[in-house]
């Protein structure tokens, strides 16, 4: 199995204009055929961390495969925190019962 430098340098050769998340993971996996998708991600994060030999596009195209990958193997979106509405009647009902 391929270490985490080597994919790494694999996706920053990889990651160029246009390529899609899909095609990246499927380019990667011709040359390491044994790397799975839970090892491209956190490969691409190591990229990003490592020298990206000052090509600004590359790294930015990379944090965005690496982002959108891991919330997709996270699951999907989280709900929003939703409030219910206060019911004022049954507060107000219960305010006065507690003066009497």
């Amino acid at each position: 199995m391929a270490t985490i430098e080597q994919l790494a340098t694999t996706l920053q050769g990889l990651a160029g204009p246009g390529i899609k998340r899909k095609e990246l993971i499927a380019a990667v996996r011709e040359k390491h055929p044994k790397a799975s998708k839970k090892d491209i991600v956190p490969a691409a994060f190591y990229a990003l961390t490592s020298t990206v030999e000052g090509d600004v596009e590359r790294a930015h195209r990379l944090q965005a495969f690496a982002l959108s990958e891991r919330a997709a193997e996270e699951g999907e979106a989280p709900l929003p925190v939703t409030r219910r509405k206060k019911d004022r009647r049954r507060d107000a009902r219960r305010g006065q019962q507690q003066v009497h």
